[in-house]
């Protein structure tokens, strides 16, 4: 493994003291240093080389410029797939103790009305909007949500003040409505504004990355005068699909990805060894079994797929240049330096394809509604009625040195972009340390001077934080080598201890059997040890077993397949 590079963190004792009195006296303004603010930007299937600090052709000069003054995290590891790891972000708890252990569009029948597997966050954690709302600070989401969509278990449900959100997995970009999948045309994606369902979108609500960024402004606007901090979180749903993006957006990318995902799969390979993100002898990515060399298709279907990277960069640089507005303001209004800034996304690049995502014979109406209400044509691709994926090509490109993509519990799927940015904080460092994304909630707690509960929240009993606080790392003070991270998400799953890694895969992408890498020196897992280690391998299945039975997890007896 390579030496992690970790940069200098100076906090003040403020922080420290500021813990035990941060419930009992009003805060100054939000440019206290003792009481930061506080902004979690979240793209949504976002692949490990999309940024032009992470070895990226896309423009992305705002995020560039967030990485340059803060951490870039190069081990950084989410869930395979969105609400599970939004789930763990917001508590700091594994989603199999949070009501997420399958996403509610997924659970098999075995999970249903089991513990943890409520299909939305339950009520047995404390979710972090809560606990800063109790502390004092403005909370605030803008975007999607994903964690619940019936009353009771909506964001102003769970701490925060003020949210307008996209209350399910997907939808269209522009202000149709139009829900990614549903069984029947008549349904329309289920917005919500401070917990009330819409019939229809804002005027103003023209593409969902500028609405977002906007409507998270003006929250912050209204309350700047407040003597009050803010926790906000700014939930993109780009790049998810649909892709779609704004016209002028997708012209400035016309033609750049003609040469195909082989060329760009290699230039952003070679990009990130040479920023240090990656080993210089790292061997990339094998090509996914439903990959395909970009020399073996047919002019035409180099002609879509090229159209749909396009439309993808341009996501990409819409949800950067919007981001950039909203740091533009905080700058404006001298909120920036006392403002904590992770950016994260949620999973790796999405790689299924529709034919595969949802098979007639599984989902049957939703199929239909699909086929019956998009346009597939060429010429529609990117605009409003369309409906395109990005696939397993470019996914593949999307995070060229690790295996697979969104939905698998393999590199590709979990390791994720994850920039953070803190006052005291040395900028432009990078750090390979293995953290997860249940590190967010700690770490920003202990920022802000805020004791989590423990096992006991407001009368209830809760779990508690298994993540840990990154502040240590970052600063060099503790060493991670022997962490143990683990996760399942349909029936698929892994168990990491340093460089060592179990994998648990189904047909055509493993055997149905467990696999055993070495990510210190296989990080595109192309070789598996299994045979060659039979000690390490039972260590490793030992592990396995003990983080199944403590986060009561459940492998499902029916998957759909994604």
């Amino acid at each position: 493994m390579r030496k992690t590079t970790r940069s200098k963190l100076a906090l003040t004792t403020s922080f420290a003291l500021s813990a035990t009195m941060m419930c009992s006296q009003s805060f100054a303004a939000s440019t206290d240093p003792d009481h930061p603010n506080i902004l979690l930007v979240v793209a949504d299937d976002m692949g490990f080389a999309d940024l032009g600090s992470y070895g990226s052709e896309i423009e992305t000069p705002n995020l560039d410029s967030l990485a340059s003054s803060g951490i870039r995290m190069t081990n950084f590891h989410t869930t395979p797939a969105c609400s599970p790891t939004r789930a763990s972000l917001l508590t700091g708890v594994d989603p199999h103790k949070a009501g997420l252990g399958n996403m509610a569009e997924e659970l098999a029948p075995n999970q249903e009305g089991q513990p943890g597997y409520e299909g939305h966050l339950n009520d047995r954690v404390a979710a972090l909007p809560a606990l800063f709302r109790d502390a004092g600070y403005n909370t605030y989401l803008t975007g999607k949500w994903h964690l619940g969509k019936e009353e009771g278990s909506r964001p102003t449900d769970r701490g925060f003040d003020h949210s307008f959100s996209l209350l399910v997995g997907g939808a269209s970009h522009f202000s149709d409505m139009k829900p990614s999948y549903a069984p029947s045309p008549e349904i329309k994606a289920p917005y919500a504004e401070d917990g009330v369902l819409l019939d229809e979108l804002p005027d103003d609500f023209e593409y969902s990355s500028q609405f977002y960024a906007d409507r998270m402004i003006e929250y912050i606007e209204a309350d700047k005068d407040s003597n009050a901090p803010f926790f906000g979180m700014l939930s993109y749903t780009a790049p998810h699909w649909p892709l779609q993006a704004p016209e002028d957006a997708m012209e400035k990318y016309r033609g750049r990805y003609d040469a195909g995902y082989d060329q760009i799969f290699n230039e952003r390979l070679e990009a990130q060894k040479s920023m240090g993100l990656i080993p210089a002898d790292a061997e990339g990515a094998p090509r996914p079994p439903k990959g395909r060399p970009w020399e073996s298709l047919s002019s035409e279907e180099q002609k879509v797929e090229s159209r749909a990277m396009e439309i993808y960069a341009a996501m990409v640089d819409e949800l950067d240049a919007h981001t950039g507005r909203v740091f533009d303001y905080l700058k404006q209004n001298d909120l920036y330096d006392n403002t904590i800034v992770i950016f994260m996304s949620d999973n790796g690049a999405e790689g299924h394809d529709l034919d595969e995502t949802w098979p007639a014979d599984l989902f049957p109406e939703i199929r239909r509604v699909i086929d019956e209400t998009n346009d597939f044509s060429y010429e529609q691709m990117g605009r409003v009625g369309s409906y395109t994926f990005y696939g397993p090509n470019w996914a593949w490109a999307g995070s060229p040195a690790f295996n697979l993509h969104k939905g698998f519990p393999t590199e590709g799927g979990t390791r994720s972009i994850a920039i953070l940015k803190t006052p005291g904080l040395e900028g432009g460092e990078i750090n390979d340390s293995l953290t997860s994304v249940k590190d967010i909630a700690p770490t920003l707690l202990e920022l802000a001077g805020i004791v989590h509960p423990g096992t006991e929240y407001k009368g209830r009993e809760i779990a508690p934080i298994t993540g840990t606080s990154l502040l240590p790392v970052l600063s060099g003070n503790a060493e991670v080598e022997d962490r143990v991270l683990g996760g399942e998400l349909f029936g698929k799953y892994y168990i990491r201890q340093g460089d060592w890694k179990l994998v648990m895969m189904p047909k055509p992408y493993g055997d149905d059997e467990v696999q055993l890498f070495n990510l210190g020196e296989d990080l595109g897992e192309r070789h598996d040890l299994s045979q060659e280690h039979p000690e390490k391998l039972a260590e490793m299945r030992a592990l396995w077993e003990q983080y199944a039975e403590e986060n009561d997890v459940i492998i499902p007896n029916w998957v759909s397949g994604y």
